[in-house]
């Protein structure tokens, strides 16, 4: 029984002080005990009475163990398994002592020299950032609807690679604002300091710009902006006041031959009259009883019958203006002028003393001609398919250019006795009007000579 307790308390040990509890024994050769680690059996040498225990958790509870259920192998891998726990815990304390900390007062082992590599850094050599420009105002220019713009740098700089100029258009005079619904444009890879915007359309009256310099690795501030004037005649058209057979886009024209009819015939069958045929010898007589639309201008009708007339939207009462307008080679007639607001309805242009144009007929003989009054001059020069036309009312000049080439075609010199509204006429054609522009600097020149001199083409009586 002594044996047999120590055996216990041995494998007690082993169960790492796991609850033993008695399960059976097999012919006084085998004690199996259960635990919570599993089931245990001990095998008793027969000569000696020596035990081993092994688990057998796999056996039913009851079942009968001999010792021959226990081969050497098992015996074996019982006594490897215990020398290896055996040499890990011996080896524990050694290998705690092997990663004792090294510590030192300055803490120099676990210092790295970077005395190479700060020397190669302090070798290299940095872009700095460029200065901020200049704009010059005195070398800027405004003319001819370009707008040529000039700065200097505050220091010479020769690693300057390239400058950015940014640009949008106003309606403020001064500083620019910090909110604008219009956005900056830019122009990117300028290399010189001087830079020209060319072919602009002035529809508004200022323009803010900035400009800033940029190396290879970074760019500088923008320089202070800086707000120029864009001095310029824009207008519309008025569609309100024009012919009911012009249908009128923005700043172009096209002549519909359905346009009159199409008012004609609601119109009578709105009075009970029924269809009407038109005469076919004269497109103008489809219209016999327009349609009177109010207008912005003291609700004045609109024209009628053959005057196929549009106006625009802004009166001339001042010096400098300047428009053009391109039309369709294959209109059978055109018109181009200025003319007083009141003209008739059924006025049409250069045939009144209320209006004064260039007029092109294609139709059946072909003639160019400036008309006012009822009185014509035929001009025997090239006709143009773009015609420029330039008015200064307080000197009473209104002269019209081959828009190209600057060539002068006819000059009227007048009185003005009330301001006057850019006019058009077209009848089977089309035509579109360039407004936003500044008098072309040859047309000023031009205009120069013809205030101290008559000019070789003679006013209209």
């Amino acid at each position: 029984m002594a044996g047999t307790r120590g055996g216990r308390r041995r494998a007690y040990g082993m169960l790492c002080h796991g609850v033993l509890r008695p399960w059976g024994t097999a012919a006084g050769v085998l004690s199996c005990w259960a635990t919570s680690a599993g089931t245990w059996a001990r095998s008793c040498h027969p000569g000696t009475g020596a035990g081993v225990w092994a688990c057998c958790s796999a056996l039913a509870p009851g079942t009968a163990v001999s010792s021959a259920f226990f081969f050497p192998p098992l015996f074996l891998c019982a006594r490897k398994a215990a020398k290896q726990i055996k040499d890990s815990v011996t080896m524990a304390p050694a290998f705690r002592l092997s990663l004792k900390a090294k510590v030192s007062d300055n803490m120099s082992h676990l210092m790295v020299d970077f005395t190479q590599e700060r020397r190669l850094l302090q070798a290299l050599a940095f872009l700095p950032v460029p200065s901020t420009p200049e704009i010059d105002l005195a070398e800027s220019l405004v003319a001819d609807n370009c707008v040529t713009l000039a700065w200097r740098m505050p220091d010479d700089n020769s690693k300057i690679d390239h400058y950015v100029l940014e640009y949008r258009k106003t309606n403020f005079e001064g500083p620019p604002r910090a909110k604008e619904d219009q956005p900056w444009m830019v122009v990117e890879g300028i290399k010189g300091t001087e830079y020209t915007l060319s072919g602009l359309k002035f529809d508004m009256k200022y323009m803010n710009f900035r400009v800033r310099a940029c190396n290879k690795a970074v760019a500088g501030e923008f320089s202070e902006p800086v707000t120029l004037e864009t001095k310029a005649f824009m207008f519309r058209l008025d569609a309100s006041t024009c012919h009911q057979n012009l249908r009128v886009e923005d700043l172009s024209v096209e002549w519909d031959a359905t346009g009159g009819k199409v008012q004609d015939v609601k119109a009578r069958e709105k009075d009970g009259k029924g269809r009407t045929a038109s005469p076919a010898n004269s497109p103008a007589r489809a219209v016999q009883s327009p349609k009177r639309m109010p207008s912005g201008r003291g609700g004045r009708d609109r024209f009628t019958a053959e005057s196929y007339t549009v106006l625009g939207d802004t009166l001339i009462d001042g010096d400098d203006h300047y428009w053009e307008v391109r039309y369709d080679r294959d209109s059978k007639a055109f018109g181009v002028g200025v003319a007083y607001r009141s003209l008739g309805k059924f006025d049409q242009l250069g045939k009144t003393s209320a209006s004064w144009c260039l007029h092109l007929n294609n139709w059946l003989q072909v003639s160019f001609s400036a008309k006012h009054a009822n009185k014509a001059k035929v001009l025997d020069v090239p006709v143009p398919d773009c015609i420029g036309v330039y008015c200064n009312f307080h000197e009473g000049f209104l002269s019209f250019y081959n828009a190209r080439t600057k060539q002068l075609l006819h000059t009227f010199k007048v009185k003005f006795t009330q301001p006057v509204l850019p006019a058009f006429t077209v009848w089977c054609g089309s035509f579109h009007v360039s407004s936003g522009l500044q008098v072309p600097s040859a047309v000023k020149c031009l205009q120069k000579r013809n205030s101290t001199a008559s000019s070789s083409n003679a006013s209209l009586p």
